[in-house]
């Protein structure tokens, strides 16, 4: 930390706030009051949503904080969103502390990269992520499904509440390694997840700390890290290692990623693009799936009418045989519902950004080298956008309604050219797997079960989600 830039930064700030303007002129923002030198920093450390949302509430559109010197602005309105991600996305970067610390682990994937290298990386992978080949996906997603409602079945004979975070986890890792990898981890899936919650959380320490220890020095913390990132690695590079020696093909992500070339270059991806690639797709896909597939359990738990609409959807659509990809269309409801989860609680909740050069926001100078919040918790939640904003009500997705929206009032997988690649991926796994379970079972939360929202990289239950689980008819 740079105490001169922090008291620099501080002396700034005071001036301007009395005189009202910046020093370029332009208003400044307002904001809550903040502590000197850490301005804000341990409010939204230790309460983010409660802290952004307060703030939003009290101050409106354009929010300023500072956290270490560092001047941060939250941005709320649609219009503000759509100015970052699309029609002013170039100026807006990724060179900011929380994409720093993802890329110590992810590497330069698709997630963290920028640029050129990001564009040429995004034309190698894009033809993966073609709804054709998505679709292709669809059984090995059913199947694990399927099986898991049968062994859900034989818990819910005996009464016993599961932690349905955790269900979710291991599924959505199982689909992830066949589609991704052709493999299915289920048997080291318990490795798999504890590695990966380990490099989330110290992820999210980093980004928060105002120090970090060098990874070099053998701290506790540190030797946890470097081991739960061998894992995942030793799992990645050595099937990329097995893959590129074989000379048997595989239909997987993999695969196609190997065998894909810039339609400009002609180059393909070398082990460490593919790995960089692999491991964010094995995040992004098994990680933020199962929270949107264990909040919407949770959010159904709590509006069983919903639930019951889904389930009658799916017998519905599907009668008794498996579902299919062709069956999305016609899972209309199902997919609203998963909307809708995604509006109350998105599995990816912030998105920062870093101007490159100022720009005006709102009427407001936003600096360069500045933070940027864009938080769907918050815009998901806009009451000039959004009638009852914290009801669950799965209509407003009905197509006529989402019709009428402003285009960037709903993000959950961004927006602009940085969307989430495996959106569509996502959406199909969500609606086949939700559709299966609840055509079968029916899921209420555990009497006295905790539920506390804890916002780190992604938004997770802090303790699990326990549910029990019943068969219906």
């Amino acid at each position: 930390m740079n105490l001169r830039r922090v008291a620099r930064s501080a002396i700034q700030s005071a001036r301007a706030r009395r005189s009202g303007v910046d020093h370029h002129g332009y208003p400044w923002p307002p904001g809550p009051a903040g502590v000197p030198v850490l301005g804000h920093y341990r409010p939204m450390l230790t309460h983010r949503l409660r802290f952004l949302t307060e703030a939003f509430m009290a101050h409106g559109d354009v929010v300023r904080f500072h956290f270490l010197g560092m001047p941060a602005t939250l941005l709320a309105h649609p219009d503000h969103v759509e100015q970052v991600l699309q029609k002013n996305h170039r100026l807006y970067t990724k060179q900011t502390r929380g994409y720093g610390r993802l890329r110590e682990f992810l590497g330069n994937g698709l997630v963290t990269s920028e640029g050129e290298f990001w564009l040429k990386q995004r034309r190698i992978a894009q033809p993966a992520f073609h709804k054709k080949r998505v679709d292709g996906f669809a059984g090995a997603m059913v199947r694990a499904a399927d099986e898991m409602v049968t062994r859900l079945e034989r818990v819910a004979d005996g009464g016993e509440a599961i932690d349905v975070a955790h269900e979710m986890m291991e599924i959505t890792l199982r689909i992830a390694g066949e589609t991704l990898l052709s493999t299915d981890p289920s048997d080291r899936a318990q490795a798999v997840g504890k590695a990966l919650d380990v490099v989330l959380h110290e992820a999210n320490r980093r980004i928060n700390a105002p120090m970090v220890i060098p990874e070099s020095v053998p701290t506790r913390r540190n030797r946890q890290y470097r081991a739960a990132s061998k894992a995942l690695d030793d799992i990645v590079l050595g099937i990329i290692e097995q893959r590129r020696r074989g000379t048997e093909r595989r239909d997987d992500l993999l695969q196609m990623l190997l065998e894909a070339e810039d339609e400009e270059t002609g180059e393909r991806m070398d082990d460490r693009q593919l790995r960089d690639e692999v491991m964010t797709m094995f995040l992004a896909g098994h990680e933020t799936t199962a929270n949107m597939l264990t909040w919407t359990l949770y959010l159904l738990s709590l509006a069983p009418e919903h639930a019951r609409r889904v389930r009658d959807e799916a017998i519905e659509v599907l009668g008794d045989r498996p579902a299919t990809a062709a069956d999305c269309k016609a899972l209309q409801y199902t997919k609203q519902v998963l909307q809708e989860s995604m509006r109350l609680r998105p599995p990816v909740w912030v998105v920062g950004r870093s101007p490159s050069e100022d720009d005006v926001v709102g009427g407001y100078r936003i600096p360069k080298g500045s933070l940027v919040f864009l938080s769907q918790w918050i815009t998901h939640r806009h009451p000039s956008f959004w009638e009852d904003p914290e009801g669950f009500d799965p209509e407003r997705f009905a197509p006529a309604r989402v019709k009428a929206m402003h285009r960037s009032q709903y993000f959950p997988f961004s927006a602009g050219p940085r969307m989430c690649i495996g959106a569509g991926f996502a959406m199909m796994e969500g609606q086949l797997l939700l559709a299966t379970m609840l055509r079968r079972l029916r899921f209420d939360l555990a009497p006295g079960h905790p539920v506390e929202m804890e916002p780190l990289i992604t938004l997770r239950p802090k303790h699990g989600m326990k549910m029990t689980v019943h068969r219906v008819s």
